[in-house]
């Protein structure tokens, strides 16, 4: 009886995580990690800006022509609105990354959706834009993040790989990304550092002029999340249904 019981909890247990965490998870929210693998495209996302070396990004992205989805925190775009609205000038989808890049997990619904409420507001204002796409902080869903979604007209994104670009190097980034860029593929990178003020992005820099010029050469489009998932004409695929048995 004891050993079944810790059985089921442990069976419990994982199936929070992945609903949390799984990259394909819709059961705390309609949301998307990739595109279809019939067309030669990623889509580069960043998250935690605008900072104040996103302008450094931007210009680095219109050098080759690549346009972006920039997951923004609220807080930032207080801090830094001029930066906020460069963004959308330069034709990079924005979307809602919380106010305060506070994790989402073991919070009432009431917090989870007075985060994304500042950040939406926050980034209306100073973007001049308002966000159709949301990605948690750390990529952690949990309950009450689906009413919060559907509220503010937002989809979740999760990605297909994380350059871990807040504390790798750059050879270490490029050897990371490059195989990860897949048709279909949502890569996660970093133009912040959550709140932090005039974060060290170079690293994220340095790889990028690297691996764009190589992902150009194998012949990949750069598509916004909304452009790859086809999320302006088509409804969402249906939930995975998780793990378990088939």
């Amino acid at each position: 009886m004891v050993i079944e019981t810790l059985a089921g909890l442990s069976v419990a247990a994982g199936g929070l995580a992945w609903a949390a965490r799984g990259k394909s998870s819709a059961v705390f929210g309609r949301s998307v990690w990739r595109g279809p693998r019939s067309r030669k495209a990623i889509a580069l996302t960043f998250d935690d800006g605008p900072s104040e070396s996103t302008r450094d990004l931007l210009e680095l992205l219109d050098r080759h022509d690549v346009r972006a989805t920039f997951f923004m925190c609220g807080f930032h775009c207080r801090r830094l609105g001029r930066e906020a609205a460069e963004v959308a000038r330069r034709g990079h989808e924005i979307g809602n990354h919380t106010d305060t890049h506070q994790a989402l997990y073991l919070h009432s619904a009431e917090f989870i959706l007075d985060q994304l409420a500042r950040a939406q507001t926050s980034i209306t204002e100073f973007a001049g834009v308002r966000p159709a796409l949301f990605r948690a902080p750390y990529g952690v869903r949990w309950p009450g993040l689906a009413r919060a979604q559907e509220k503010l007209g937002l989809t979740g994104v999760m990605w297909s790989a994380i350059a871990r670009d807040w504390t790798l190097p750059a050879d270490d980034i490029v050897k990371r990304m490059l195989p990860a860029a897949k048709p279909g593929a949502i890569l996660c990178f970093h133009d912040g550092r959550e709140l932090a003020i005039r974060p060290d992005i170079q690293a994220t820099l340095d790889a990028l002029r690297r691996l764009i010029p190589l992902w150009l050469e194998q012949g990949y489009e750069f598509l916004t999340v909304s452009e790859l998932t086809g999320l302006n004409a088509a409804p969402a695929a249906p939930p995975d249904p998780g793990p378990g048995p088939r």
